[in-house]
């Protein structure tokens, strides 16, 4: 993917709201009506045909809240938290393990928050350890954890090589002083780059560094900066996220629209545009799709190119065909026929697991309708099109015949350069992976049944 150039015109004709796909159908379908018992039975039917397991723990703690943030959080700077929390974490496991067959293979385990690294370093070898001593972990798993260099020690660091992580994801945003102080997320470059030695001296095969564009105070020159920055340490992988505006559903991003203004659209694009030709035009990496970017000797990029790549909760993963197994608060599980999430408080969640009862808020069953749309929406969004006779092969569904209304209604996305439909196969172009979430909406059952307030712009 040489020299791509970004339209600005044409990104902002399509940018409007949609999900972003980690799921099909979105958490927003989720129901109240699929509960403890609906889980339990999914848990032990998956027995029948036994999948390879990814493990998911959301550890939900941060010292300060970030004004950007949209994720399930508790914000305190009580540190005996983690350890109550571990032990909540081990009787879940405790709940779960005996629904699950024995021997089933561990191929991907992730981390995530809040702030995994909130956990003490003797806390963080217990968890670990309690989650090896309960599964079968593969030599080649995939584990990784979120760090947040702010509050890190090198023997956190460490205690997490010990546990088995092998790759590590930092969250930046951005080095610019200016925005650091109006997201409230103080974390001088020379902090960053500390950590990024730590884990490379640690043995961690890949570092991601997480950035975001659309935040107050950036400006292309000042987010060139914070790109000239970061590969100046040149991570394996980037996510570079939109900021995501919800201040419906995250009442602390309403700071923004009080005291600080978020860049104009125009400046976004401008951003975006930025991020894109940089990073793949003169930075060497691999443009993965929607936000991410790998070297090309990276697995995620090896993985895409053989067609190979997935997509779960976790983001773009190596590791498809796997049942995900998730525990904490608000955490979401994934089979092949359901979805559930766990209880979004903390005392709730708590309450649950302490009471001997599977902490299950809501979900909702995969209909067949459901599986053969995800099957074509994550080729869109993971493989970059739609080989027709290789869909037959996997899914038994002509996807010319099922999807004849979607692929005459692409017509205006043809014409627009996006995606070409071709006699055995839908391609996405260069320029269509900015657009690989309009594109998936175009192919997405559930959409008109939603309201533009429910997600967050595509751009």
């Amino acid at each position: 993917m040489n020299g791509l150039q970004v339209d600005l015109a044409l990104i902002q004709k399509y940018n409007v709201p949609g999900p972003r796909y980690t799921s099909y159908p979105p958490a927003t379908r989720f129901q109240d009506n699929f509960g403890v018992r609906e889980a339990r039975a999914e848990l032990m039917a998956t027995d029948a045909v036994p999948h390879e397991l990814s493990l998911y723990f959301h550890i939900p703690f941060c010292e300060t809240l970030c004004w950007f943030c949209g994720c399930t959080t508790v914000i305190t700077l009580d540190h005996s938290q983690g350890a109550r929390y571990v032990e909540d974490l081990a009787r879940e496991m405790a709940l779960t393990g005996p629904l699950l067959q024995m021997g089933r293979r561990v191929v991907q385990l992730h981390w995530g928050g809040g702030s995994p690294t909130f956990l003490a370093p003797g806390e963080i070898r217990r968890l670990g350890t309690a989650i090896r001593d309960r599964f079968d972990f593969a030599p080649s798993v995939e584990a990784s954890v979120e760090i947040d260099p702010r509050r890190l020690t090198q023997d956190h660091v460490v205690a997490l090589r010990e546990v088995g992580f092998n790759r590590a994801s930092l969250g930046v945003q951005d080095f610019d002083p200016a925005v650091q102080a109006a997201v409230h997320r103080i974390q001088p470059r020379e902090m960053t780059e500390q950590v990024v030695r730590w884990t490379r001296d640690a043995g961690f095969a890949s570092v991601n560094i997480d950035l975001i564009y659309g935040l107050p105070h950036q400006t292309p020159d000042s987010f060139q900066r914070t790109l000239d920055a970061v590969l100046e340490l040149r991570p394996d992988r980037l996510a570079i996220f939109n900021y995501a505006h919800v201040p419906w559903l995250k009442p602390s991003q309403k700071i923004f629209e009080k005291r600080l203004a978020l860049p104009s659209p125009e400046t976004k694009l401008q951003l975006l545009k930025l991020v894109v030709e940089r990073l793949t035009n003169e930075a060497g990496y691999v443009y993965i799709g929607m936000d991410h970017f790998a070297l090309p000797q990276d697995e995620l990029a090896r993985a895409q190119a053989s067609r190979t790549l997935q997509r779960n909760f976790q983001g773009y993963s190596t590791r498809g065909g796997a049942d995900i197994c998730a525990f904490g608060m608000s955490a979401i599980s994934q089979t092949e026929t359901a979805y559930w999430q766990n209880l979004k408080g903390l005392p709730d969640y708590r309450a649950a697991v302490e009471a001997g009862q599977l902490p299950v808020a809501r979900g909702c069953r995969v209909t067949e309708d459901d599986r053969i749309r995800r099957a074509a929406i994550m080729e869109i969004m993971c493989n970059l099109g739609i080989s027709y006779p290789r869909f037959l092969a996997r899914t038994g569904v002509d996807f010319q015949s099922a999807f004849a209304t979607e692929l005459e209604g692409l017509a205006d996305m043809e014409a627009d350069g996006l995606v070409r439909r071709e006699p055995e196969a839908l391609v996405i172009t260069d320029l269509g992976r900015l657009l690989v979430r309009n594109i998936a909406m175009r192919f997405d059952a559930h959409l008109p049944q939603t309201t533009e307030k429910r997600f967050s712009r595509t751009i």
